[in-house]
């Protein structure tokens, strides 16, 4: 797990991106195509074409560290919308990189009785 300071926002970038890309394309993907500076403390998130593969890319002040989980199984979920960024807590990031639904996550089982 990324230890993510309290107050850090995290953006999932829409759509896909090249995952042959590196630290500094991608920083400059932010800053181009998202009009927001990789430099700021902030995490973006990049999925390839496929769904199983993202990259995360955060500054936390003394330099840029680069991220990267693949699935075994299953895909990423990743938002429809088209206009850039979306904003998500790092709570639901944890659930995305799980593989859980972070949109509407749920418990696996629920106890049935208190004693």
């Amino acid at each position: 797990m990324i230890p993510i300071p309290s107050g850090v926002r995290v953006w999932i970038a829409t759509g896909h991106t090249d995952m042959r890309r590196g630290m500094q394309s991608l920083a400059l993907a932010v800053q181009q195509s998202l009009k927001r500076d990789p430099h700021a403390g902030d995490l973006y998130i990049f999925r390839g074409r496929r769904g199983d593969l993202v990259k995360i890319l955060w500054h936390d002040g003394l330099g840029m560290s680069l991220y990267a989980k693949r699935l075994d199984r299953g895909k990423f979920i990743w938002p429809s919308a088209s206009d850039g960024a979306v904003s998500i807590s790092a709570a639901q990031m944890a659930y995305m990189l799980e593989g859980i639904d972070w949109r509407n996550p749920q418990l696996s089982w629920r106890p049935q009785s208190a004693g």
